[in-house]
């Protein structure tokens, strides 16, 4: 090989390394503009503000955006089967800037709406659960049932004569109700009301047998001894609620509520954010004080796989379609 052959040769392999360099460069800038969130990320909810559910998000959105260093913010778009917080979730890009809390609540609107606008089991993807809670059953502090058993033999004796107080037809609590008509083979009026403090109140004036709701809601009447606790819903005893016997304690067997809150994003979303959020989710969740913070509302914090939330979500479908059916609940 000549002097010139060489000469070209390495100006050759120059201009390959030159065209290397620019090609790289890119590729680093392409890596660091995928930076994860890289804009606020909104949490967007099918609920009112300060509920169980929205202050469980609000909870997890100010320790997301420390672990992930980013905005993370709640956005609350209440409306009959989460129909408005879910359109906004699934219209919106699949770049895990914009998630949505489902709940046990998606699961019976499913089978509550003649055909909703969307489908959960497909529509979204699932990143983990954040949390699960039982509901509570009381009843009046003058009341003579003392133990869920003694409102059993009561309406066992004079059927139809008692009554049960939830919140409006379709929500977990009302359904809680109806499941346990049936499965303890009882026979009592179930009145529903347009809120929580109505089915406070009512029970507190003697106008219920037994009220169901949330552990959060009823707190403050249970510690002023307002009102008294019978049993909780779950299949085994809370960390919320140790002292309050589960209804399957109580006599019926095999009756279990557990409601939840989850975050799902838009289908679509790219695995490395679901698994980016799904671990930073793994690890907020298993943090001493967010434990603490959500079992005071009676929340257990728990975090879960996205296959494991997702099975619950379609396990829970079919359960809630069940009870509907057999309640002759009027599809909306």
């Amino acid at each position: 090989m000549n002097l010139l052959d060489g000469a070209a040769a390495r100006n050759s392999f120059r201009f390959f390394l030159a065209v290397l360099m620019l090609t790289f460069v890119p590729q680093r800038q392409a890596v660091a503009e995928t930076k994860y969130p890289s804009k606020p990320v909104r949490i967007v909810l099918p609920f009112a503000a300060g509920g169980v559910a929205d202050i469980t998000a609000r909870v997890i959105a100010e320790r997301l955006a420390v672990k992930l260093d980013g905005r993370f913010y709640v956005e609350n778009q209440p409306g009959a089967g989460g129909i408005a917080a879910a359109r906004t979730v699934i219209s919106s890009p699949p770049d895990g800037h914009t998630l949505a809390l489902l709940s046990n609540g998606t699961a019976i609107s499913v089978s509550l709406f003649n055909k909703l606008p969307y489908d959960p089991l497909k529509d979204f993807v699932p990143i983990s659960s954040l949390g699960y809670f039982d509901f509570v059953f009381a009843t009046n502090a003058d009341s003579p049932f003392r133990t869920l058993a003694d409102f059993i033999a009561a309406a066992r004796a004079k059927p139809g004569s008692l009554n049960v107080g939830t919140i409006n037809v379709g929500s977990t609590q009302n359904l809680s109700a109806e499941l346990f008509k049936t499965a303890a083979n009882l026979d009592f009026v179930i009145i529903p009301h347009r809120a929580t403090p109505e089915v406070l109140v009512s029970t507190m004036q003697g106008n219920l047998g037994l009220m169901i709701d949330s552990y959060s809601a009823m707190k403050g009447n249970l510690a002023d001894g307002k009102i008294r606790a019978l049993a909780a819903t779950g299949p085994v005893r809370s960390a919320s609620t140790p002292d309050i016997p589960t209804v399957q304690e109580s006599g019926v067997a095999g009756y279990d509520v557990v409601s939840w809150n989850a975050l799902f994003a838009p289908a679509a979303t790219p695995p490395e954010i679901v698994k980016t959020l799904n671990q930073a989710l793994r690890d907020i969740l298993a943090e001493p004080e967010v434990k603490k913070r959500l079992l005071e509302l009676g929340i257990e914090a728990r975090a879960s796989t996205p296959e494991e939330i997702a099975a619950r979500l379609k396990s829970d479908i079919d359960k809630w379609k069940k009870v509907i059916e057999k309640a002759g609940i009027q599809k909306q």
